[in-house]
């Protein structure tokens, strides 16, 4: 391997949502016996899911498998109602980890359908924030993955209204959007995107450099959309040479000249510098910022309290002259990846 320069986008890995449910992961490994259960891959990351397997978390796929009582945290990616409604039917400790910007989209569906909309939804068939979004209100949506299923459609009813599943690639969703605007011209519309601000961030630091790198790297697991959409960037920017490894291992020992470097948002830091220890660069790491992200999404409101009710016990305990509580700083102060680099046992 012959790597002349690294130019690695900023920003990259983590965005606010996975390092809300990353952290509240391991909030509730600490506070409750294993085994601790999630509804899905907490997020889409080998090496993450990997890492609460070995504290004695159990993922699962139907929240039937859930013994009742047991404490139980729904992925990042959001949930259908019906499986939120039986994970609490259980009589354990349901933690809700889904980001705040699926929320929106599950609200923004909602309210489409109670006004009698036809909801046109963007997303990947099968993806577990698609299917937890579409099952707010299964009826008034339609999953579009391409302009040839709004042709599909027929002559559906309007009014009609357009969302997205936040991941999607900002290339790939214009052109939908476009095309549906085109169709249906008084289409509903957010006013603002459903399109997660730190995906966008990510393609658009991957964008600025990845045209006249000799290769491109995405670090990222197959079935994480928002890294998938970072090699399609990629792609449509002409690279030459576009790989998406897991981690180091992974990557071929024929790299050379510039090669441009960015993480999916479920894709720990700490892989990254283990693929520029690797890459070894003749002349350095070039950062590339394209713009600074200092979002932070507190503890699902669940946990929270849990959190409070800890705090007070424990001024009680040790008879504490004032009274103190859970007000978030203890989680900021600590980030996924401290949380992935120790379990703080």
């Amino acid at each position: 391997m012959s790597v002349e320069r690294v130019v690695l986008a900023a920003p990259r890995g983590f965005c606010a949502g996975v390092e809300k449910a990353i952290k509240a992961l391991d909030w509730m490994t600490r506070i409750f016996a294993a085994p601790v259960y999630c509804y899905h891959e907490i997020v889409h990351n080998r090496f993450v899911v990997d890492h609460f397997r070995s504290l004695g978390v159990v993922f699962v796929d139907d929240v039937a498998e859930v013994p009742a009582g047991a404490p139980v945290m729904l992925s990042a990616h959001g949930s259908p109602p019906s499986v939120i409604n039986l994970a609490r039917r259980s009589g354990g400790t349901v933690v809700d980890a889904v980001c705040p910007l699926v929320t929106k989209v599950h609200h923004e569906l909602k309210v489409r359908a109670r006004k009698g909309y036809t909801v046109l939804y963007v997303g990947h068939e099968g993806h577990e924030e698609a299917v937890g979004t579409m099952a707010v209100a299964p009826e008034s949506v339609h999953l579009i993955e391409s302009v040839a299923d709004i042709d599909a459609l027929g002559d559906l009813p309007g009014p009609f209204a357009l969302l997205s599943q936040t991941t999607l690639s900002l290339d790939e969703w214009q052109d939908i959007r476009d095309y549906a605007a085109q169709r249906f011209p008084d289409i509903w519309m957010p006013n603002r995107s459903d399109l997660c601000f730190a995906t966008t961030n990510r393609q658009a630091a991957l964008r600025a450099i990845c045209a006249t790198a000799d290769a491109v790297i995405v670090i990222g697991s197959a079935n994480s959309s928002n890294t998938v959409a970072l090699v399609k960037v990629a792609e449509a920017a002409g690279c030459p040479r576009v790989l998406r490894v897991n981690g180091a291992a992974d990557l071929p020992d024929d790299l050379s000249g510039v090669v441009a470097l960015t993480a999916g948002a479920s894709a720990p830091e700490s892989i990254v510098n283990d693929v520029l220890a690797v890459l070894d660069p003749r002349d350095g790491v070039e950062v590339h910022s394209e713009t600074v992200e200092d979002e932070y999404f507190p503890p699902p409101p669940e946990l929270r309290e849990i959190l409070r009710s800890l705090a007070a016990l424990l001024d009680v305990a040790l008879q504490t002259p004032t009274t103190s509580s859970f007000d978030g700083q203890t989680d900021r102060d600590f980030t996924a990846a401290q949380v992935l680099a120790t379990s703080f046992r």
